[in-house]
């Protein structure tokens, strides 16, 4: 761990924090200037979640979270809809304090609840007591922190940050009014603006367009803030694409699972262009859809020996072919009552059947698949295999080299002083220069050998050629080899036939023919005739293939978290998750999150603004866009210079 002794923290603390994105943005930041580093110290993330504090804790790694109600009795009340029980209170600016650590934050950052005052919440239930309470702690928790400074510290907070929904600006417009009068009272510069995208700010996967307010003590900070860079967004894919596949929930923890969702659900998402939604289903043309499994016919059809086959098409394979490509060849060769164990290899990890006294596996003596010797592609394993000198050698046989035995790398290339000539063994290249010549003779000791290129490799035509089983046959010649002639045929006599019960159909309402080690259905009867094609309702993970040749599917809940730049992995080393909460409520809580990388490029630019107003750095020429400047308008004006 590196132990800087030039770091100066900067205190924030943060209002509504819920499972921590902020905070673990804030945790991230880090600024250099004036041979200083700039970083947070966190002196508490306040929410009335218990649930949320606990995974805030969990996600950040640091027991920063603190469970506070900020709601008058009244809010309480409307909100509820009964009294308090007898053990809650009503938090006062001295619990603020405590809360505080009994120090005013340089950095205060709010995310209220947004409920409310979000377009999802119909119009007629947002003008209700209930919601406009949960609304009024966008207020209450700033003048909270103010009154707590103004009575018990020396100072306000330099910097203030209130991030919310764009529609706060027609839903809660009365409350950004409060608001604005109350900073700008207490000498603050004020920027609103609902068009901040913080997806660009933190260069995230996903576009999310929020409302915020940024205000800076003129007093503690004269200097500007200026604007984080805004960075290109990336795609879905790029965010999701390194993550494990869906389902995968020891890859990607219990977040990772798909869920369970109707088979109509399912066709709805697969019917769907991607990039579209619910309204593109009304063109479907439903007619042209069955949702059946219906193979082409032909496929996996054998045909009789004594009659005529059908047309022959070019598509090879019994699984893709709507032609013929199989027969019931009669030429087996073996007796009606021939017993079922002839050439039959067992698995080595599963029983042997009963030993019989046949000698042979053509009579029915029992193989193996053993798999200590495997085979690679027709050659053996030890082919042109080196072993280290200070290992121990493998299995020797009686093979030759290139075919198993052995090579060593030997580190004894030495001659008896224990030293070699720089040129021992030397090969130069054509186009260089030759070193001295000596009076060597063994390339061991300085004899020079060259790479020259004047081999001469044409070939012979036809060399390694292979001729049609149906062409007629190319001149033979004096020399067999294949390498200097057409020796070589495409023989198609090189056949077996299918164990019996190979591509076999098992019946639903019938008992189960035995189960064999080779459970495929190229080599056994390992198919069935399933009817249980899904109702419509009924519930579960399938894969179906949209039109485009995607799976349409839905984002897994640990998916959302990355899109929200939360880390992969917490602390602990497990998966990211939340705990104590259903995927529902854990699907909230990530949606609500400031996403961390947003947060770590804002808390940069609040760091560099306190350095530079540490430095006395009042004005500064860049070509960043400046934040938050002393204006009445909500325009963000630029540096031109």
């Amino acid at each position: 761990m590196q132990i800087l002794e030039n770091v100066q923290y900067k205190t924030a603390f943060i209002l509504f924090g819920g499972i921590g994105g902020e905070t673990k943005g804030l945790m991230k930041s880090e600024v250099e200037y004036g041979g200083k580093v700039y970083r947070f110290k966190i002196l508490g993330s306040v929410d009335n979640d218990p649930v949320a504090c606990r995974n805030h804790d969990l996600i950040t790694g640091e027991k920063t979270s603190i469970c506070m109600d900020l709601f008058t009795r009244e809010q309480y009340i409307a909100w509820h809809g009964e009294a308090p029980p007898p053990e809650w209170k009503e938090v006062t600016p001295w619990d603020m304090w405590v809360a505080m650590g009994q120090q005013v934050p340089f950095f205060l950052f709010t995310s209220p609840p947004c409920k409310g005052l979000s377009g999802l919440l119909p119009e007629k239930s947002a003008k209700t007591d209930k919601y406009q309470a949960l609304n009024q702690l966008t207020v209450r928790g700033i003048w909270l922190v103010l009154e707590a400074c103004r009575l018990y510290g020396d100072r306000l907070p330099a910097i203030i940050q209130l991030e919310n929904v764009p529609r706060i600006r027609t839903r809660g417009k009365a409350l950004l009014l409060q608001i604005e009068k109350m900073l700008k009272k207490n000498g603050f510069a004020v920027n609103m603006r609902a068009d901040h995208n913080l997806g660009k700010i933190g260069g995230l996967g996903a576009d999310r367009l929020r409302f915020l307010v940024m205000s800076r003590q003129e007093d503690q900070v004269p200097n500007f803030i200026f604007y984080p860079e805004e960075k290109p967004l990336r795609s879905i894919g790029d965010v999701i694409g390194q993550l494990p596949m869906p389902g995968d929930t020891e890859a990607g923890g219990p977040l990772h699972r798909l869920p369970k969702l109707q088979w109509k659900t399912w066709v709805r998402l697969a019917l769907i262009p991607a990039g579209g939604d619910w309204r593109d289903l009304q063109n479907v043309p439903f007619e042209q859809y069955r949702i059946i499994h219906e193979p082409r016919g032909g496929a996996f059809a054998v045909e009789d020996w004594d009659k005529t086959s059908r047309t022959v098409t070019g598509t090879a394979g019994p699984g893709r072919s709507n032609g013929a490509a199989a027969v019931s060849d009669p030429r087996v060769n073996f007796k009606k009552d021939t017993h079922g164990a002839i050439y039959r290899v067992c698995r080595d990890d599963q029983p042997g059947p009963t030993v019989t006294g046949a000698g042979g596996p053509n009579n029915g003596a029992i193989s193996i698949s053993d798999p200590r010797l495997k085979d690679r592609a027709g050659r053996h394993p030890g082919v042109y295999r080196i072993v280290r000198a200070d290992e121990p050698a493998p299995c020797v046989t009686g093979t030759r080299f290139g075919s198993g035995a052995l090579a060593i790398a030997d580190p004894r290339l030495n001659d008896r002083n224990g030293k070699r000539r720089s040129n021992g063994y030397s090969v130069r290249d054509w186009d260089q220069q030759a070193y001295t010549v000596t009076g060597e003779d063994s390339l061991g000791s300085g004899g020079q050998s060259v790479s020259d290129p004047r081999v001469n490799t044409n070939l012979m035509p036809d060399s390694y050629g292979v001729q049609d089983w149906d062409a007629t046959g190319k001149t033979v010649r004096g020399a067999s080899r294949i390498m200097n002639s057409p020796a070589s045929i495409s023989d198609p006599r090189l056949s077996c036939s299918p164990r019996s019960g190979s591509y076999g159909v098992q019946s639903w309402d019938k008992p189960g023919k035995t189960v064999t080690g080779a459970g495929d259905i190229h080599s056994g009867t390992s198919a069935l005739a399933d009817p249980r094609i899904p109702a419509d309702t009924d519930r579960g993970e399938w894969i179906l293939i949209a039109e485009d040749g995607t799976w349409h599917r839905p984002l897994t809940t640990y998916e959302l978290a990355m899109l929200q730049s939360f880390p992969r992995y917490l602390p602990d080393g497990r998966p990211f998750q939340l705990e104590g909460c259903s995927d529902a409520k854990a699907r909230e809580y990530i949606g609500n999150a400031v996403p961390c990388d947003a947060a770590q490029a804002m808390g940069n630019v609040i760091l560099l603004a306190a350095a530079q107003a540490e430095a006395r750095d009042t004005f500064t020429m860049s070509w960043d866009t400046v934040w938050v400047a002393p204006y009445e308008d909500d325009s963000i004006p630029a540096m031109v210079h």
